[in-house]
């Protein structure tokens, strides 16, 4: 947490101690990740050990499996019901209600601004009689798990600046994402796996896909070894994780051994600490050979726990293979899971590609919260589900009864949690008539993370990173006050 400068020097200053004393570091690393291979899954692991001190107070939880609906769900067809603007139907967005809203250059030269209800049925269901949309029919058999946070908002209009945000708690790029911090805050309880892992399952053909960027899981100032390591959605889940022909177990190791030799050597005379990290990865992709063909393997899964998921579970890259994988994740010690799932930039055709993606994911999404209760697991594992921002009232481009598309809007939209340290049931936060700005007990994407941190047994204004002379935080500089109204 020093001053990278500092850190250079007392790592200079190991480096002649370990010199003096004979004892090498790239052997110390080995000896290190080694003895951890020997200490068994029971107890906190020695390859991802958490910081001194942390967690801050006693956790409600200790995993996290994040849902990213990347692109940006519309809150008026999924989860925030306006039944009044029915009688809106293609009348003007008055001007009192959009005043002062920064729109982005797809709709700011439409000559009007046509309010487009949803054109989906929403009934009410579970004992808190939350409102749900009929994209969402399995998601509605778990709103009693869940805690819906209606008056969401972020800084950014575009995506790729508002996923950075959600994911990093800046729309500057090179700061750490939430997997990387949890990663680096709480190490994880496993040897044989990454800490943090994602996952990014194919999505419906025809779906606006934005892309994806490295920062959205990337370790930003922290050290490299806290990145999320991406398992592929199809064909081996890890590159070139098997041996070659010809090389068998033994030789594999005595190579390693023989490579953290030589990274020892460059470390001694450089002191970069990129190079502890190396050796790290080199012996985690040592552990992951026979840990991943394991964790992908779905045969010993009961039926009933298949069905669960729905048909396509088993097919490679499919979102519900996803939601399966992340609870098996989890299950083996992985700290944070992070499903990146495309497809929901709905300029055009909103109700075609609306039920597309709720088609591809909703089974998915519920399973997982079912599967996890199931098993005494809910209780340990925070779900988030959620997007970069939320999508207009007023119709982007044509406007009919049974199709519309809706623009980019960041002032509200909706996110759920469950989970180990969440009131199931509940609402925060309220809308205007229009689904246009929050009305009432308005929430930051920042105090989101700082309540997920929290439910971890993390106080977020004092998990900090010294990095260009400031205190880093997830949760940025400004006040990001934990929502104590979803915490059971």
């Amino acid at each position: 947490m020093d001053s990278p400068i500092l850190q250079h020097e007392l790592l200079q200053t190991r480096r002649q101690f370990f010199g003096t004393s004979g004892l090498r570091m790239g052997g110390a690393a080995l000896a290190f990740l080694k003895a951890a291979g020997e200490a068994g899954a029971a107890g906190p692991s020695a390859v991802h050990p958490a910081l001194p001190g942390m967690p801050h107070h006693r956790p409600r939880a200790k995993a996290v499996i994040y849902f990213h609906m990347n692109g940006g769900p519309s809150q008026l067809d999924t989860w925030d019901y306006k039944p009044g603007l029915q009688e809106y139907f293609d009348k003007d967005l008055p001007e009192s209600i959009r005043k002062g809203q920064r729109l982005t250059t797809m709709t700011s030269g439409q000559g009007r601004f046509p309010v487009a209800p949803s054109k989906f049925e929403f009934k009410q269901h579970g004992k808190c009689g939350r409102w749900v949309s009929s994209l969402l029919p399995h998601t509605a058999k778990i709103v009693d798990e869940i805690a819906l946070v209606k008056s969401v908002h972020t800084n950014a209009i575009n995506h790729d600046p508002a996923c950075t945000f959600v994911m990093t708690g800046s729309e500057v790029p090179g700061k750490a994402s939430m997997g990387s911090w949890l990663s680096y805050g709480l190490g994880a309880e496993t040897s044989d796996l990454p800490s943090f892992v994602c996952l990014m399952p194919r999505f419906p053909e025809g779906s606006n896909g934005q892309a994806l960027f490295s920062r959205m899981w990337g370790p930003g100032f922290l050290p490299g070894k806290h990145a999320g390591v991406v398992l592929r959605s199809a064909g081996d889940a890890v590159l070139y994780l098997d041996n070659p022909p010809g090389v068998d177990g033994s030789s594999r190791r005595a190579m390693l051994d023989a490579l953290a030799a030589l990274n020892g050597k460059s470390f001694e005379r450089f002191a970069d600490p990129d190079i502890q990290t190396r050796i790290s990865q080199y012996e985690m992709a040592y552990r992951l050979q026979s840990s991943v063909p394991e964790l992908t393997d779905f045969g010993k899964e009961p039926q009933s726990v298949l069905d669960l998921y729905g048909p396509e579970v088993k097919q490679p890259g499919s979102f519900a293979g996803s939601a399966l994988l992340a609870r098996r994740l989890v299950e083996r010690g992985v700290r944070v899971v992070q499903i990146m799932h495309r497809g929901w930039d709905s300029h055009g055709d909103l109700p075609g590609q609306m039920g597309n993606q709720c088609k591809d994911t909703d089974q998915g999404c519920a399973a997982l919260v079912q599967d996890l209760k199931q098993r005494g697991m809910l209780d340990d594992v925070v779900v988030v589900w959620g997007g970069e921002f939320g999508r207009t009232v007023y119709s982007q481009g044509t406007l009919t009864r049974e199709n519309y598309g809706r623009d980019h809007h960041p002032r509200n939209f909706c996110m759920w949690l469950a989970g180990g340290g969440i009131k199931g049931g509940v609402v925060h936060g309220e809308t205007d008539d229009f689904s246009y700005s929050p009305v009432a007990d308005p929430v930051h994407i920042n105090q989101i993370n700082a309540t997920i941190l929290a439910c971890l047994g993390i106080d977020h204004e004092r998990f900090t990173f010294k990095f260009q002379g400031l205190d880093q935080r997830l949760t940025g500089v400004e006040q990001a006050p934990v929502i104590k109204s979803i915490l059971a």
